[in-house]
């Protein structure tokens, strides 16, 4: 089972919503960086050490939009996901139904649930980073997935049996949020170990794939299950689910993981991880952006529930589809990633033009008048806003050196899931103050507001160059 952030939210999201991290170099970048967008990046990419290339004999370097399942390893691993990530949505939507069932629909309650799941991210995301570089992190996985497991096998038990109650919830929430606090930065420093720096853009984009088509299913499944069966059930699937999770894992042949450097255990290393991206505006510059976009913007674990039940008055079923709809946009945007994934490096641009994108669409979501409108205007939204997610983290893995690759990642995961218990009571603060409308309308303006002056920061330092026909009218201007 993934953590819900990534879940998108990204999750991270998520990344799931969430996502990989590359091998490159431990090269430092220049200290007066040309003006070609992401040159930074492209250096330190170009300078990599070659042990990170794909395994021998598995992938002969080709990059195309399923290349990365050439990898025996990576197919074990990919396999196990799609099964864990039908599983995690099932419980995302049993989860949040199940609070507002026990809370008679409170908004409020329901954004603690989501802060208490998103919390332990602040308290062990950067010291998760640090276990990820120092530890095997294929048998780290197995334990963390083996306690995530037993969360949801608890949660059913008390679910069924008719004795849960929501400080029930909450307590696994946290616990959960606590195993996958770990699991998250691990399983995605570990995909490059699996498949290579060649490939591991492409398998960002597959795990999207993967995660967003889970997301299609999971929520349908569980919309429908939940009015036969109630939640209880969904949790204890999807602890099934996660098995297939372990026996991937178990069944990958160790010799043909690619494995960086190993961190022996020293003071400093956390320090030394901050201190790594702090002097990297190319990273900062995604960090700041990826906080906002995610904090305030990727909020749908809160206000899709909110709006199902409270703007549209709809049952399980109606959330169910609202998540749904969503979920073909991010897969489409992650379909498109991957067959994007072999024409370069990804662009700055792209970046904020995403960011920007999804700010605004959201906003036109939460405009629409009726329930189908509202739905079928989430899809363009989902879409945005994974194109944002695969060219965030695919900026990320390619300027990262291997040594860092886990505290970056932890780093990465803590802005990314981090801002969760800010984000979530607030949306349900806004919802219940305001109107179930109100957290798309702040939320998307905060997006498109960050995007405006992240790309304004990059030009006045040169980070970012503008297309030659906005830069033409400039010049025009000033004649």
């Amino acid at each position: 089972m993934r953590a819900y952030a990534g879940d998108t939210r990204e999750q991270r999201p998520t990344n799931d919503i969430v996502q990989d991290l590359a091998q490159p170099s431990a090269a430092s970048p220049p200290a007066n960086p040309p003006p070609e967008n992401d040159r930074t990046a492209e250096v330190v990419a170009d300078s990599a050490d070659t042990t990170a290339a794909a395994p021998t004999g598995e992938a002969d370097g080709r990059v195309g939009m399923f290349s990365s399942l050439r990898v025996r390893n990576y197919r074990l691993f990919a396999s196990g996901q799609v099964v864990s990530n039908v599983g995690t949505w099932m419980q995302r939507i049993a989860q949040d139904w199940l609070v507002l069932v026990l809370t008679d629909n409170n908004p409020v309650a329901l954004g603690i649930a989501a802060a208490l799941q998103f919390l332990p991210t602040l308290m062990f995301s950067l010291w998760a980073g640090v276990l990820a570089d120092r530890l095997d992190k294929r048998k780290l996985l197995i334990g963390l997935q083996a306690g995530i497991a037993t969360s949801a096998l608890v949660l059913g038990l008390l679910d069924v049996t008719g004795v849960v109650q929501v400080w029930h919830v909450y307590v696994l929430c946290f616990v959960l949020g606590a195993f996958s606090a770990v699991e998250v930065p691990t399983r995605q420093s570990f995909v490059v170990e699996i498949v290579g720096r060649d490939q591991v853009t492409n398998a960002v984009a597959l795990n999207s794939t993967s995660f967003n088509l889970a997301r299609i299913i999971g929520p349908a499944i569980a919309g429908v299950m939940i009015t036969l069966v109630g939640t209880g059930w969904l949790f204890l699937g999807n602890a099934v689910f996660t098995v297939a999770v372990i026996v991937g894992l178990v069944m990958m042949d160790p010799a043909k993981l690619i494995r960086g450097p190993r961190l022996d255990r020293a003071k400093g290393q956390l320090r030394a991880g901050l201190r790594y991206v702090w002097g990297r505006p190319d990273l900062m510059t995604v960090m700041v952006l990826v906080f906002f976009v995610s904090t305030f913007g990727m909020t749908f674990f809160v206000s899709l529930a909110v709006v199902a039940a409270n703007v549209f008055q709809r049952d399980a079923a109606g959330y169910g589809l609202l998540s749904t709809t969503l979920a073909v946009g991010t897969l489409a945007g992650a379909l498109v990633a991957a067959r994007r994934s072999g024409r370069g490096r990804p662009r700055t641009r792209l970046l904020l033009v995403a960011a920007f994108g999804f700010g605004v669409l959201e906003v036109v979501a939460g405009l629409m008048p009726s329930y189908l409108t509202f739905a079928l205007a989430l899809v363009p939204v989902g879409f945005a806003v994974m194109t944002f997610m695969t060219t965030a983290n695919a900026t990320v893995q390619l300027a990262v050196s291997p040594e860092m690759r886990g505290r970056v990642m932890g780093l990465y995961m803590l802005v990314f899931v981090g801002g969760n218990p800010i984000g979530a009571p607030m949306t349900g603060w806004l919802a219940d103050t305001w109107g179930g409308r109100s957290p798309f309308f702040v939320g998307g303006a905060v997006a498109a507001g960050a995007a405006l002056v992240c790309g304004l920061v990059l030009l006045r330092r040169g980070g970012v160059k503008l297309p030659a026909r906005v830069r033409g009218l400039r010049i025009l201007r000033r004649g």
